[in-house]
């Protein structure tokens, strides 16, 4: 059953209010529009990328009717506080996951983020944890802004590395979906934040050429105009 259906079958519809993140695509959200409900955006936990719990609380009103939670990058939100947040505000907790994958696979990229992990410069990687799967190897170039992500972003795919930025542009700042929310960890996220490949088939050789290329810059570049 898809967001809609689920939605749909809790008795989530006309004006109800559900929260979901605004750092990631737009396909929850609109979901909740199809459901008949009203998106309510609500702040994420800068280390999971997912929504924190004390950001959720803080948004939700008499009409809020759920939660949608989102995994991303294959590092699990905290379903603990979340879950608890849901059951004080007696608010449906929907979780949307993320693909399901071969353990061989799951185990090779999380050799290579630990490769990563202690020997990346210059970039901010991600906090290891237990389940993290890494679908995604996703650092931070913090700096000004976004010139200084995409800046480096173009630097290294000249030097033959396949990254990409993962969210441009937080859903709360679509024309179709936008509000006048104050959402500081999630805007900070979508101005640093940068997707490194790290697929199970890489070779150790493609891994040192990524490092080679990332530390080559020497940390943060100029602003680009």
């Amino acid at each position: 059953m898809g967001t809609v259906g689920m939605l749909k079958a809790a008795g989530v519809g006309l004006g109800d209010e559900v929260i979901v993140p605004a750092y990631g695509n737009a396909d929850v959200a609109e979901a909740v529009v199809q459901a008949g409900g009203l998106p309510v955006f609500a702040d994420i936990d800068p280390e999971t990328y997912c929504l924190d719990a004390a950001a959720v609380e803080a948004v939700a009103t008499a009409r809020t009717a759920a939660v949608i939670v989102v995994h991303r990058f294959g590092r699990p939100a905290d379903m603990g506080q979340l879950g608890e947040v849901g059951r004080r505000r007696g608010l449906l907790v929907l979780e949307q996951g993320e693909s399901s994958e071969s353990y061989g696979e799951v185990t090779r990229r999380q050799a290579h983020a630990k490769y990563l992990d202690g020997r990346l410069t210059g970039v901010r990687t991600p906090e290891p944890t237990r389940g993290h799967t890494y679908q995604e190897y996703v650092v931070r170039v913090p700096g000004n802004g976004r010139p200084d992500r995409d800046a480096f972003a173009r630097a290294i795919r000249g030097k033959g590395v396949d990254c990409r930025v993962p969210v441009k542009t937080p859903v709360h700042r679509l024309p179709e979906f936008r509000r006048d929310v104050v959402l500081p960890e999630t805007e900070r996220a979508a101005d640093e934040t940068l997707a490194l490949p790290i697929q199970g088939s890489m070779t150790r050789r493609e891994l040192q050429r990524l490092v080679s290329a990332c530390n080559a810059l020497g940390g943060l570049l100029q602003p680009a105009f």
